[in-house]
């Protein structure tokens, strides 16, 4: 099977669509206080954001247009592999270690607190490739879906730098940041499908 652009970008799409589905089940069985199985959930996470790397870089290769949003897309990719690791592989023993060694707490605080800075920082980037494509879809003539995918866009980065800078509890109890991030998401993937018609 020859992977042309627009094919590539349809998977692109399709996993940006299964990453977003992930997180919000993810986030409902938090809030459900139900029994999360972390290991499939961020173990499929993962596996969708390797492919969603190698996908963008694709992309990003063959396109004569968008390279920012391309390149912002294998990036934020890049860095949720990262983040999905460091949850797999280090919270567990961290935690274990907090409970076991007084005066650990503050170890385990701080691989959550990289952990969520790199999740904030993959967040920005898919927050300004929603932008940079819903601008793109504006200029196609669908202004409804590209203006609102860019202003979620703006919102999933302004939301997601103020939790980088100012910490996590910046808004309280409202999940800003990371549905903001969700959001922008799911229209990125909706805008991708029509894309690269242009090129």
């Amino acid at each position: 099977m020859e992977f042309t652009l627009k094919r590539t970008v349809h998977v692109m799409a399709i996993l940006l669509i299964a990453a977003a589905v992930t997180q919000a089940v993810y986030t409902a069985l938090y809030i459900a206080e139900a029994n999360v199985p972390r290991q499939l959930l961020w173990g499929s996470e993962g596996l969708i954001f390797v492919l969603l790397a190698a996908f963008a870089g694709s992309a990003l290769a063959d396109a004569k247009r968008y390279s920012l949003g391309f390149s912002a897309i294998l990036v934020a990719a890049t860095l949720n592999v990262v983040q999905v690791g460091v949850g797999l592989t280090m919270f567990g023993s961290f935690s274990e270690a907090a409970s076991a060694i007084d005066g650990f707490s503050p170890a385990m605080s701080g691989v959550v607190a990289f952990s969520f800075m790199v999740y904030n920082a993959a967040k920005i980037l898919l927050g300004l490739a929603a932008l940079v494509f819903g601008m793109a879809k504006m200029a196609q003539g669908a202004k409804a879906l590209g203006g609102l995918t860019a202003f979620v866009g703006v919102i999933a980065m302004v939301a997601n730098a103020a939790s980088m800078a100012m910490g996590r509890e910046v808004f309280g109890e409202l999940p800003l940041a990371g549905g903001s991030g969700v959001a922008a998401t799911l229209l990125l993937a909706i805008c991708l499908f029509g894309t690269v018609r242009e090129e």
